[in-house]
């Protein structure tokens, strides 16, 4: 059978997401629709229409500040701020639609894992299965100080929490309840048996939880395992625990080499490598002809902020002004270690196709980086993306857009069907839960994950 695409929409519960500047954009309405749950369910009526898998929803719990040791570039501009809590629009997508899942980006950083869990079960519960969650660690310094931090706890140490994190997660999903604890048992006057109901007493570096787990088991008990990143701990923390991933590079080969790298890790954790998905980043401007797909390329570029892409930069951990300073043609390199996102530095550097001198790396902010969009008629992008998947390994994208609805709308109407016609996009949706539908071997964890150990008997399956 021929391998589809995987799809999922890259999105925010904010004014903005990745689309610097185009609130200015006269088609632009989410700025303002983003606070109107009507705009999410039609969004989502939108995206099952169009057989998207996902809904992935980032998230962040602070402003970027480190571009020019400042706030008011992102504030001016909207980047990802204002944000709401994007937990709080899945009940209402999910009430109206049957297929579309969503995935939620939580930190392990600064939200204690007792309390997650129990919000994952919900949804889980409320959406019959169609939960995933994002899991990340946090790169924003002033998300550290928000939640009463002088600092960043160090980059490396977040993940030896995520570790933990995970853990505790996994004995509350998997083995605070046995499957048959729900008795409902009107003759003995027992509604849950309560030897079928488990404490977890764990007491870690970072954690002590009692329990037991407030929620009984939701449909999948834990949900869909995402992760990205594509640091040397990121990797390795996504070998043991991510079912999807997500990396990032500029080039096909440069993304085979992660996602080669992130299989063998996970190998040695005794996982099947081959049941892990890998996705990566898309971003389309198409029109029904070349010409109009080029004439929104230049609307987009001409509404452009350099200093919102600048200043989301600052998630690397470094303040791309201090460069502005410097000769142009000096070669662009980071001279110390960042406690910020390792992936946000490594574009630049380490990841990119070549060595860039100062005034490249400078001039890639200032317009919107066609080199980093697909423009075209509807065949010209199914073309590009087929190449892609084709070439990388992936297993399908988190696709971006840049006008908002507009640009998802185009997607569905012109780029869908050429996909579809071409046996590498679905035309209708597998039953069951979003654990079924991308893997197809069951609405539990594997039995070779690192999370399903805590399973009782009665649970395994």
């Amino acid at each position: 059978m021929t391998k589809e695409i995987i799809l999922h929409a890259f999105e925010m519960n904010s004014a903005m997401h990745n689309s610097h500047g185009l609130w200015k954009h006269p088609d632009s309405k989410r700025h303002r629709g983003y606070k109107d749950l009507q705009y999410w369910v039609d969004l989502a009526r939108l995206l099952e229409k169009g057989k998207f898998d996902a809904v992935f929803f980032a998230d962040v719990l602070g402003i970027y500040d480190v571009y020019r040791n400042s706030k008011t570039p992102s504030i001016r501009d909207g980047l990802q701020v204002p944000v709401n809590d994007p937990a709080l629009l899945v009940s209402a997508m999910a009430q109206a639609t049957d297929h579309l899942a969503f995935a939620i980006t939580v930190s392990t950083t600064y939200e204690p894992p007792f309390g997650n869990a129990r919000r994952f079960s919900t949804l889980d519960h409320l959406t019959n299965g169609r939960v995933a969650w994002n899991i990340v660690t946090s790169y924003l310094p002033n998300a550290a100080r928000n939640f009463g931090l002088e600092k960043m706890i160090k980059h490396d140490e977040r993940y030896d929490i995520a570790d933990e994190y995970l853990d505790v997660s996994y004995q509350l999903w998997e083995g605070s309840w046995e499957n048959d604890a729900f008795l409902e048992d009107r003759k003995e006057g027992t509604l849950i048996n309560p030897e079928k109901v488990h404490e977890i007493k764990h007491h870690g570096n970072y954690f002590n939880v009692e329990g037991p787990h407030l929620s009984e088991p939701s449909p999948q008990r834990t949900p869909v395992l995402y992760q990205a990143g594509t640091s040397e701990r990121g990797r390795a923390f996504a070998a043991k625990h991510a079912e999807c991933i997500f990396v990032g590079g500029p080039t096909p080969e440069r993304i085979r080499y992660y996602i080669e790298d992130i299989k063998e890790r996970a190998e040695k954790h005794g996982r099947d490598a081959s049941k892990i998905k890998f996705l990566c980043f898309l971003n389309v401007i198409v029109g029904e002809t070349t010409e109009e797909a080029e004439r929104k390329y230049e609307e987009y570029a001409s509404h452009w902020s350099p200093d919102a892409a600048k200043a989301q930069y600052g998630a690397s951990g470094y303040d791309i002004s201090e460069y502005e300073v410097l000769d142009r043609s000096l070669p662009f390199e980071y001279t110390k270690k960042t406690e910020g996102g390792h992936y946000k530095a490594a574009t630049l550097t380490k990841d990119a196709p070549k060595k860039l001198t100062v005034g490249e790396v400078l001039d890639r902010f200032e317009t919107l980086d066609r080199s980093t969009i697909i423009v075209g008629n509807p065949e010209e992008v199914a073309d590009a993306i087929q190449f892609q998947f084709e070439e990388s390994g992936v297993d399908g994208f988190n696709l971006n857009h840049f006008v908002t609805p507009g640009d998802l709308e185009a997607f569905v109407e012109l780029v869908v069907p050429v996909l579809q016609k071409r046996g590498i996009y679905k035309k209708s949706y597998r039953e069951g839960t979003l654990r079924e539908k991308l893997f197809s071997t069951g609405t539990f964890l594997p039995a070779d994950h690192p999370g399903s150990k805590y399973r009782k008997e009665s649970v395994k399956k």
